[in-house]
């Protein structure tokens, strides 16, 4: 986990040093769990959270630049189940916090009036650490109403090692990954961006197979406005 950690840090700084834009960015994500389509008592409800962090892009060759940076980024989902013909019921609210580095090639699409307009695509690869969150249930059962709430638990793993250490059914993996795609507007003062991020990791830390099956995977689409500094 150090080793990781350093490389995130080295990585951020070496970037930022040498970046031709550096911005503040800011917004809404619509998060959810990828689940079995199989059985109609439970299903899952887009959860809105958020992310902010500070990103920066490099030139590489026209049009085309890397960006990366650190996110604080906000996953989960909303779950409901529903049975004895909806009167008994359990609602959770599921929202882990991850510090998420993303790589993306930019392709920018200026206008020819003004370079400094244009539209823009992106894809790359994202790594992500979790840090915090929270869990919460609601329910009734037989008649009988429950709440409660609780911090999101992440095992202790190594990531250099294949084993996910500290495993158990009531953690999440402390290390996620998958692949970002999106686009957005580059404008004068601010940096319009949706991007949608396809976790490629099972969450659960007890999940050791991430190829089995498509269920239980973060599914994110984000909304959200970067604030250049400087120039």
């Amino acid at each position: 986990m150090k080793k990781l950690l350093i490389l995130i840090v080295a990585t951020f700084f070496i970037t930022h040093v040498q970046a031709q834009k550096i911005y503040v960015q800011g917004g809404v994500n619509l998060a959810n769990i990828s689940k079995d389509a199989d059985g109609q008592t439970e299903k899952n409800n887009m959860l809105t959270t958020f992310n902010a962090g500070l990103m920066g892009r490099v030139d590489i060759a026209s049009p085309l630049q890397l960006e990366t940076g650190l996110l604080l980024s906000g996953q989960g989902a909303k779950a409901e189940t529903y049975w004895n013909n909806g009167n008994d019921y359990v609602k959770a609210k599921f929202n882990p916090l991850y510090i998420q580095l993303p790589v993306n090639l930019v392709i920018n699409f200026p206008m020819a009036a003004n370079k400094n307009n244009g539209f823009f695509i992106n894809a790359g690869p994202y790594i992500a650490m979790g840090v915090g969150g929270k869990s919460k249930i609601d329910g009734k059962i037989a008649g009988i109403v429950f709440s409660s709430e609780n911090d999101i638990k992440f095992n202790d793993d190594d990531p250099t090692t294949n084993q996910q250490e500290g495993a158990s059914y009531d953690r999440l993996k402390r290390f996620d990954y998958g692949v970002n795609l999106g686009g957005g507007f580059n404008l004068n003062k601010i940096i319009i961006k949706a991007n949608y991020g396809l976790g490629l990791a099972k969450i659960n830390s007890t999940q050791t197979n991430n190829n089995d099956d498509d269920k239980n995977k973060f599914r994110t689409l984000s909304l959200s406005l970067g604030i250049p500094l400087g120039k």
